[in-house]
């Protein structure tokens, strides 16, 4: 049965019998299970590699579904890494699938990378890539970055062989980056470069052809162009695990949650601020009394906006960019700051419940 399921492959003078056995021996993580792993994760799967792991705390939304095309249309509302796990069994039941429903943080990710050999990043969240590319020099993993913006994507590999960084390339933590909700973004785009990060692991795994380390591809889907640029290593940029922990075990703590349930009676009253980090445009439409609407990429240069002593609770879609958001209030000295857990998506379904606050 195996030696049918990847005939076609092991024929390759470059795979071969060893080559499999490489792959299904093999253990990847990708982070992410959107747009990016639904390219990444079905040839990983179908190539046969042993074992995957998938780590994503995010639910299905219908918006995503234009592009992440793995999942279907009566998905919508489930658990992205179960339903992913599901798909990926169906595709190929002889890998191991770890489907792990939370959000990566400095807390989990040291242990988590330990447990694989390569690390892929399929995320759009830039102070996420940050955290995996530093968690994977701690832990002396190679990482599969991969990033889209609009009709461009690029695709490189990092710390691959004690190579080149993350923060070799892209320095300034501070910059701002627009994610896939605010850029907006073509399915088409996430697929061609989720499968030239796949791509990049196979070739590490097999130990074949030359990997994108110290150069970063970029391709540009309106002319079909691509062009690879090299970047040389830093050897100032050290990340050790004290540093590690210092940074992100700190930060992390200072977003604390909060449950929707839990402040339903704030609603239009004067003691609180409800915040909402979406762009203008983004469904359910939610709008109370006491509410007020910036956008995560706005929120630092109009923050003057608030009341650093009022309470205020942050919402977004999903709870996600709730949570930048906390952190970047609580570092501008702002104390009273939770985030909503689940975003608008659990304060609709509230709502809908208590029709004496229905406000959309």
């Amino acid at each position: 049965m195996a030696a049918s399921r990847y005939n076609r492959q092991v024929i390759l003078p470059e795979v071969g019998e060893i080559g499999q056995q490489k792959l299904l021996k093999a253990k990847v993580l990708i982070i992410g299970a959107g747009g990016l792993a639904s390219a990444i994760l079905p040839y990983l799967v179908a190539a046969g590699v042993g074992e995957i792991g998938i780590v994503d705390d995010d639910v299905i939304e219908l918006s995503n579904l234009h592009r992440q095309v793995i999942y279907k249309n009566d998905a919508v509302g489930k658990s992205k890494v179960l339903e992913a796990k599901r798909i990926a069994t169906e595709l190929n039941p002889t890998v191991k699938i770890n489907a792990i429903p939370e959000r990566l943080s400095g807390e989990n990710a040291l242990d988590l990378f330990e447990h694989y050999d390569i690390i892929v990043d399929a995320t759009d969240n830039l102070s996420t890539k940050y955290l995996i590319n530093d968690a994977c020099c701690v832990v002396n993993k190679p990482l599969v970055y991969g990033s889209i913006y609009r009709f461009e994507g690029q695709v490189s590999v990092f710390n691959y062989k004690n190579g080149p960084t993350y923060r070799c390339l892209y320095p300034d933590e501070n910059s701002q980056s627009l994610n896939c909700n605010d850029a907006g973004v073509i399915g088409i785009s996430v697929g061609i470069i989720g499968m030239l990060q796949a791509n990049e692991v196979i070739k590490m795994i097999l130990g074949i052809g030359e990997v994108l380390s110290g150069k970063i591809l970029v391709y540009n889907l309106l002319n079909n162009e691509q062009q690879k640029y090299d970047f040389e290593k830093k050897e100032n940029v050290v990340i050790d695990k004290l540093a590690f922990e210092a940074k992100y075990k700190v930060i992390e703590n200072q977003a604390e949650e909060i449950t929707a349930k839990a402040i339903l009676d704030k609603i239009d009253t004067d003691e609180v601020l409800f915040l909402d980090v979406r762009n203008s445009g983004e469904l359910p439409e939610i709008s109370f009394k006491n509410s007020i609407q910036i956008p995560l990429l706005n929120l630092e240069k109009e923050i003057e906006k608030l009341n650093k002593n009022q309470i205020i609770y942050v919402f977004c879609q999903s709870g996600i960019r709730s949570k930048t958001a906390t952190e970047l209030l609580n570092k501008n000295q702002f104390k009273n700051v939770k985030s909503i857990i689940g975003g608008a998506l659990v304060l609709e379904q509230l709502l809908r419940k208590d029709t004496k606050v229905l406000r959309f």
